[in-house]
């Protein structure tokens, strides 16, 4: 029986405060993954595989290294790099799978636990649409339901918005419900909104057949609105950062 990992039905907002009010949301479905239960889901689940084409699949070239290797030895890697105690750790990832062979995730999240169930480590796995990713390390000494990162934004995403920005994370620690907001700041206040919410279901047969269902083309169509959205944002004025650096995969130790 698949305990570990589990479904998440909500939707994603964004919000932009200026030089314009531009605001979207659309409907998702994302899988909460034990990387341990991993082997267990490809046997059970009969339109789910790992790393194998699937109407639901999950690849691990998709996170970490980028690579195809092992997720979990890339955490462990990165941890003790960062002086983290990897002892019997649970690693679990927040992401969107892939559909009939494609998914574009603009942000992923590893939740590290150790042996006592509680949370140690945050990983926030960001990318852009040029194929480049940046992850950002937090460490977590409280073990409070409610965590808050803060950071300097490291890493190009949208070609509208300047890289003189600071990033404030607020994430619930995964359990009934997820909850993720992200505000972002420049030097002269608040930039934009961005949210994540969904509702624990199973990871099981039904439950996965019933979320493809209901979000059949889910990963083509955030690729499409980040696009529309995008060409919106031009018709609108907004000046249009070019891209200045190529960073293919850096990681970040935050405070």
């Amino acid at each position: 029986m698949i305990k570990e990992s589990s479904i998440y039905i909500g939707k994603v907002i964004h919000k932009r405060f200026k030089p314009k009010i531009h605001f979207f949301k659309y409907k998702v479905f994302s899988i909460l993954l034990d990387l341990s239960d991993i082997n267990l889901l490809d046997r059970s689940l009969k339109i789910f595989s790992h790393n194998k084409f699937n109407i639901i699949s999950f690849y691990d070239l998709d996170h970490g290294p980028r690579d195809g290797t092992s997720l979990k030895e890339w955490v462990i890697k990165n941890l003790i790099e960062n002086k983290i105690n990897t002892e019997e750790i649970k690693i679990k990832l927040l992401c969107y799978p892939r559909i009939f062979g494609y998914v574009f995730n603009p942000l992923s999240v590893f939740f590290i636990y150790n042996k006592n169930s509680e949370l140690i480590s945050i990983l926030y796995e960001v990318k852009n649409t040029f194929g480049e990713q940046h992850t950002y390390i937090f460490k977590i000494n409280e073990n409070d339901n409610l965590i808050k990162n803060t950071c300097k934004k490291k890493f190009h995403v949208s070609p509208f918005i300047e890289m003189n920005c600071t990033y404030f994370f607020k994430i619930r620690k995964p359990d009934n419900k997820i909850s993720l907001i992200i505000d972002q700041y420049d030097d002269e206040g608040k930039l934009l909104y961005a949210s994540q919410d969904g509702n624990r279901i199973d990871l099981n047969n039904k439950n996965l057949i019933l979320s493809y269902l209901r979000h059949p083309l889910m990963t083509f169509k955030i690729i499409a609105a980040i696009h529309f959205e995008a060409f919106k944002l031009w018709i609108k004025g907004i000046k249009f950062v070019k891209k200045k650096l190529n960073i293919k995969n850096n990681i970040s130790l935050e405070n």
